[in-house]
């Protein structure tokens, strides 16, 4: 494996600490008592939206970073979830933008119940996604992302 693409695995490992990072900040917030109110609404929010700065991130890390591209070449046989991985992009993308709109309208305040339960959703597609990405990697590269963060 040539330094470059090292040191491009290094860049993966430390995002995908930070999209962690970004999913416990999320999990902690949803966890707060909904009764707290515009507080609860708050920290949702600011989680919600450091989520999808990382995800953001995460998308131009894999997809115009290029590995997904790699993926495709080096292992053909994979291209099948890579092409998961593709739609999950494509519906965090959407799906955030729902969730942030729902709590702007102020659908969070009227229901936040189901707020809470729609962004536990993402949170276990978002988790799933990064067991897809890891597998993935390891299976074509034979290297550890790791499971830290």
């Amino acid at each position: 494996m040539d330094t470059e693409f090292e040191a491009y695995l290094e860049r993966l490992r430390a995002h995908r600490a930070e999209l962690g990072d970004a999913m416990h900040a999320l999990d902690d917030a949803l966890a707060l008592p909904a009764g707290l109110g515009e507080l609860w609404r708050r920290r949702v929010r600011a989680a919600l939206t450091e989520l999808a700065h990382d995800l953001r991130d995460h998308v131009e890390l894999t997809e115009t970073g290029g590995l997904y591209v790699d993926l495709r070449a080096r292992a053909p046989r994979l291209a099948s979830a890579v092409e998961t991985q593709l739609a999950d992009h494509a519906y965090f993308r959407d799906e955030v933008a729902r969730l942030l709109d729902a709590r702007d309208a102020g659908q969070a305040c009227v229901d936040p119940i189901r707020h809470r339960a729609d962004v536990g959703q993402l949170l276990a597609r978002v988790a799933r996604h990064r067991q897809r990405g890891s597998d993935l990697v390891y299976e074509a590269y034979e290297v550890d992302l790791g499971g830290s963060g």
